[in-house]
């Protein structure tokens, strides 16, 4: 049997008002409008809702039993249907999974822990490593929050872009070229790579093929601090985006010098499936990632 809905606001406004051309003046509809929705209810419910009495109208006791049920239904439904948009964010309590490059997460996570413990204190982060191969984490729902360099291609998937980066050339205090080092001699030393797939080279052969040189790679490694520590033990140099870097070169003990050739600047892109478009506790979310990520370049370029 499909039921009408209507029929349950029909409902509230005669139990409320005690008659029908009560209800329809409440509801802006005609007494005979009401009457049939009456008429439907009784064959409905099997009970006459009201009856008359002299010159007024009597709830039945099925009725009087139902009345505060329906008026709780109404505003239930009410709630569902215009969701409330306000953000308690000293109650809110819910855990938010981020996933990305362990030197992205290394950069960020202390500018946007400090923010969100001092104003959610029930939040709880989760930082995911980057997964060696594309996944659906997003779609699933297993992950809110997807930030690299890379735009989504999924039309469900939203981005946007908080930041760019800058590469940079990273290396041990006391290097030879610590004071700075140009194309001939970045291409003569050895390097490191940061690649979660393992791949030997990366756009940057492609630039130096272009001026006729070739670089000796020695490793691909899939995380930051990896690479950071092995070329602070070695000769060997890192090419890294300098906000994902710095914190690891401050831990390493790492000089960094500009990068002797022009690379496009990184970007640094937020991707959420767009289930979460309106969600008021991953809005806020996401202009605190945004906050944080502009905080921690300004430090970077100051």
């Amino acid at each position: 049997m499909q039921l009408d809905l209507n029929l349950l606001t029909v409902l509230d406004a005669l139990l409320q008002e005690g008659g029908v051309a009560g209800a329809a003046q409440r509801l802006r509809l005609s007494s005979p409008a009401v009457s049939r929705s009456l008429g439907r209810l009784r064959r409905l419910t099997g009970d006459d809702i009201l009856v008359r009495t002299g010159r007024t109208m009597t709830p039945t006791p099925y009725a009087l039993a139902v009345r505060d049920q329906v008026g709780e239904l109404l505003r239930q439904s009410r709630q569902v249907l215009a969701p409330s948009r306000d953000l308690d964010l000293a109650g809110l309590d819910r855990v938010f999974t981020l996933q990305c490059h362990d030197a992205l997460a290394t950069a960020l996570a202390p500018a946007l822990l400090a923010d969100v413990t001092g104003s959610a204190p029930g939040v709880r982060l989760r930082f995911l490593a980057e997964a060696a191969v594309d996944t659906d984490e997003l779609r699933h729902g297993r992950v809110d929050l997807e930030i690299g360099s890379a735009v989504p291609a999924l039309p469900e998937i939203r981005h946007e872009v908080v930041g760019h980066d800058r590469f940079v050339v990273a290396m041990r205090a006391g290097h030879p070229y610590a004071a700075g080092v140009d194309l001939e001699g970045f291409a003569a030393l050895p390097h490191v790579l940061v690649s979660r797939r393992g791949r030997l080279s990366d756009p940057v052969d492609g630039v130096l093929e272009g001026h006729g040189l070739h670089r000796r790679v020695l490793a691909a490694v899939g995380a930051t601090a990896t690479a950071a520590h092995a070329v602070s033990r070695s000769d060997a140099v890192l090419t890294a985006p300098l906000l994902a870097l710095r914190p690891l070169a401050d831990a390493f003990g790492l000089v960094t010098v500009p990068l002797p050739i022009e690379l496009p600047q990184p970007p640094i892109v937020c991707g959420w499936h767009q289930r979460f478009d309106t969600d008021p506790a991953h809005a806020w979310l996401r202009d605190r990632v945004r906050a944080a990520f502009t905080a921690v370049l300004a430090a970077t370029v100051g």
